[in-house]
């Protein structure tokens, strides 16, 4: 794995031995960053199961303000703290190391919009999808959403089960598919009232 673009251009990134960890691939990486690098500049970025911290470290080099990255994994969390520190990032990131939830929870609390939101749970687990868009698209935590941020959710092409049109005030504007990879777009909608 590799930085494609920006200040860390071609840097080498460390991955956790085995299979428990699924970084996204280089190749997907770009596809992604060509599609949203209008955005990334100045951003505010998440990057939610962060794994690695190949996609948020990705946004830094391309020159996101903060990253906030959340992994609870002990094997993963090393090897994002070893990428970070290899690549001598010292300051403009955050690291939640209890999760998604906690992470989302205290950014909502604090009414810090957020440009750009990243997820990649693993494939299988449609309960880790469902309730972070849930909570995303919940009209009791718009604060956490700029008014034109982008959610952008990585997912197998054949799930055993599909991402909804819909969370909340999160729809669904563009499905990206590469291989065996997909990328569902969400933004939000400020018009539709709180139910």
């Amino acid at each position: 794995m590799r930085i494609i673009a920006g200040q860390y251009r071609s840097r080498l990134l460390a991955s956790p031995p085995g299979t428990s960890t699924r970084p996204t691939s280089d190749r997907l990486r770009e596809t992604l960053f060509n599609i949203i690098s209008p955005r990334i500049g100045g951003a505010q970025f998440i990057d939610l199961f962060a794994g690695t911290g190949a996609v948020g470290i990705e946004a830094i080099s391309r020159g996101a303000t903060h990253v906030y990255f959340a992994e609870n994994s002990g094997p993963a969390l090393k090897s994002l703290r070893a990428n970070l520190t290899n690549l001598k990032i010292s300051g403009g990131y955050a690291v939640e190391d209890r999760g998604v939830m906690p992470l989302l929870q205290r950014l909502s609390k604090a009414g810090t919009p957020v440009d750009v939101i990243y997820l990649d749970p693993p494939y299988l687990e449609e309960e880790a999808y469902t309730q972070t868009l849930g909570f995303l698209g919940s009209a009791a935590n718009r604060s956490l959403l700029a008014p034109a941020a982008l959610v952008i959710a990585e997912h197998a092409t054949k799930s055993p089960f599909k991402l909804a049109e819909r969370y909340g005030t999160l729809i669904r504007t563009r499905v990206y598919k590469q291989g065996d990879t997909s990328l569902s777009f969400y933004s939000p909608n400020h018009e539709i009232p709180a139910s």
